[in-house]
């Protein structure tokens, strides 16, 4: 029986376990699979001219580059730089890693929380400037009202672990689906003007695109209940930082937990670095900081190449016309 040959490009750190995982579940299919390996920052143009499949987020402008590429499997949640017209040949397959990051990036989030509503970044000032003061009154997370912007592995993860910290759950989802048991409330962004005063703490997790392009602008800010906590880890682009700065500045919000910032990075002058409300943490919640994120991509990595192999459908396919897994 004659095997089809396929040229694989993996251009994620992987260990020689790793790479013995990934071989082994591409060879149990149709294909003889030809891997590399190479470091995402010594891809060339060359190396890609007769890549079939590519493991690994490159720069898209480079992707363009792989003209027989079939499939591309993202080590990242987002997808959005990817599903542009011409990014990647047309009939190729786009999946991403959901799945890898709700551990990681939702602890952070947690850890933002704990931060503003104890003020514990103002007393790691205080601390700096050897200040022994109060910084006043605090919020519990038990008994708050959570309102969770985007409830995909991450958002999820998020509410499920507030919800077990005894607080009350709100979760604002793209579509209608059942709501898990994490949850007290579920809605679609249809509902997020009503919801937006009820909560006392707003936690944003949405992915990039033009339907979430500057989703919290001075309007929603203002929306939101006075002395609320808004949390952002999604896209920096999500809120507007104009607006944001203008209710930070006049006290309508208690303070700002920014994992993601527009632009990024931020810029040094930018004056939200010396908001004493504000904890900002450069684009850290997820990427392979935490070893079991690395572990979870490589194994849906893995298990992709083996159903691909197969003739079996792929998991966390995206859909081209919205950046959204199908």
């Amino acid at each position: 029986m004659a095997y089809l040959e396929k040229k694989i490009l993996v251009a994620i750190p992987v260990t020689e376990a790793h790479k013995t995982y990934l071989e082994k579940q591409a060879s149990s299919g149709k294909y003889n699979c030809q891997f590399r390996y190479i470091p995402k920052e010594h891809v060339t143009k060359e190396d890609l001219e007769d890549t079939q499949v590519l493991i690994g987020n490159l720069p898209p402008a480079l992707v363009r580059e792989a003209k027989r590429l079939e499939w591309l499997q993202l080590n990242s949640a987002g997808a959005d730089p990817y599903t542009p017209e011409g990014v990647l040949p047309a009939g190729a397959v786009l999946t991403n890693a959901t799945g890898a990051y709700g551990l990681a990036v939702s602890e952070h989030m947690l850890a933002l929380t704990f931060d503003l509503i104890r003020r514990l970044g103002q007393y790691h000032k205080n601390q700096a400037d050897r200040q022994w003061r109060s910084m006043g009154n605090i919020i519990s997370v038990e008994g708050s009202t959570i309102l969770i912007l985007g409830l995909g592995d991450i958002g999820g993860d998020y509410a499920r672990k507030v919800k077990a910290l005894g607080a009350y759950t709100i979760g604002v989802r793209r579509t209608c689906r059942e709501k898990p048991e994490y949850l007290d409330e579920q809605y679609t962004m249809d509902d997020l003007d009503r919801l937006l005063p009820r909560a006392d703490v707003v936690a944003m997790v949405v992915p990039g695109g033009p339907a979430t392009c500057h989703l919290m602008d001075e309007r929603r800010l203002r929306l939101m209940k006075k002395g609320a906590y808004l949390i952002n880890v999604g896209r920096g682009n999500a809120i507007d930082p104009a607006a944001l700065k203008a209710v930070l500045k006049d006290g309508h919000l208690g303070g700002c937990g920014l994992d993601v910032t527009e632009p990024e990075p931020l810029p040094p002058e930018d004056e939200l670095w010396a908001m004493d409300h504000v904890v900002i943490t450069p684009h850290v919640a997820g990427n392979f900081f935490l070893a079991e994120t690395f572990e979870r991509i490589v194994k849906i990595a893995g298990e992709n190449l083996k159903a691909w192999a197969s003739g079996e459908e792929l998991k966390n396919v995206v859909d081209f016309s919205t950046g959204y897994r199908k």
